[in-house]
């Protein structure tokens, strides 16, 4: 049990934020999990990175080892008690500890509007959304709590923290994930172990591919965001380094909306003219 008295650890070399310390990033292969990768072994972290596309997985362990730094792949797949068992044993086995944890696995499909939607698909968003949260964690839980240490970090999304008309369900999955992280904090700050989520919005990836729509240098982002200007997965990598090293030593219970400004200054806003609701207005 860590003294009432105790005062913060020692940061040490702040260009070696993670020094030592074995990372688990999943969905790791692409975007903001490839982005938070490379960053922690920049750091120092050994990073195991988990993907179900085990290719682009490899491909960033690849990069960061020919950058000098240590990471493994992960061909799993953590919406199925199968891979989140062998995710867990492959790191277990290797290292006999995780300390940080970073669940990022999550996709915003299929959207079906609610009034199509169903069984199967809120299945689906359960699935890729919620339960591997819930997986991935206890997997690792217990060798945290034995270690009395450790760091994790859901990235959800700033749909869980505001009103998202677009999916309901997907709101209700990346909320519930939110309430989650602050719940468990609660339980566990007193074994040593911080947990604090990252509410990304308006950031490129994959899977919403402001770029490939040809957006990525509208003037209209000083509309769209506070700060004006698209996301880059480093951005999301530069909080979660904060809220998985030693700087965040007294944060813990938190979701950090990382959306450059959009959840404060508005959100979601309804087109008249397009019929539907729009985060980018050209014009109502």
């Amino acid at each position: 049990m860590t003294p009432p008295n105790a005062g913060p650890p020692a940061i040490g070399d702040w260009s070696r934020l993670l020094d030592g310390r074995v990372a688990v990033v999943t969905g790791g292969g692409a975007g903001i999990g490839a982005a938070i990768a490379r960053l922690f072994a920049e750091q120092g972290a050994r990073v195991e990175v988990a993907d179900v596309d085990g290719d682009a997985a490899s491909a960033v362990t690849d990069g960061i080892e020919s950058a000098g730094g240590a990471a493994r792949a992960h061909h799993v797949d953590v919406t199925t008690v199968e891979g989140v068992d062998a995710l867990a044993a492959g790191v277990l086995d290797h290292h006999g500890r995780v300390d940080v944890l970073v669940n990022n696995v999550g996709d915003h499909r299929p959207l079906v509007p609610f009034g199509r939607s169903g069984p199967e698909s809120w299945q689906a968003q359960y699935e890729v959304n919620l339960w591997h949260v819930f997986a991935v964690t206890r997997a690792f839980l217990g060798a945290m709590v034995e270690a009395r240490s450790g760091a994790i970090v859901n990235v959800h999304s700033v749909e869980g923290l505001r009103g998202y008309p677009a999916d309901p369900v997907y709101g209700a999955m990346k909320a519930a994930v939110a309430a989650f992280t602050t719940d468990l904090a609660v339980a566990v700050g007193r074994h040593g172990i911080r947990v604090n989520g990252l509410g990304p919005d308006l950031t490129q990836s994959a899977q919403v591919d402001y770029e490939g729509a040809g957006e990525a240098d509208d003037p209209l982002w000083e509309a769209w965001a506070p700060v004006g200007r698209l996301g880059r997965p480093e951005d999301q990598a530069r909080a979660a380094l904060f809220l998985a090293s030693d700087l965040s030593s007294f944060v813990t219970g938190h979701n950090l909306a990382v959306d450059g400004g959009t959840r404060a200054g508005g959100g979601w806003f309804w087109s008249p003219s397009a019929r539907r609701f729009t985060n980018r207005p050209r014009g109502l």
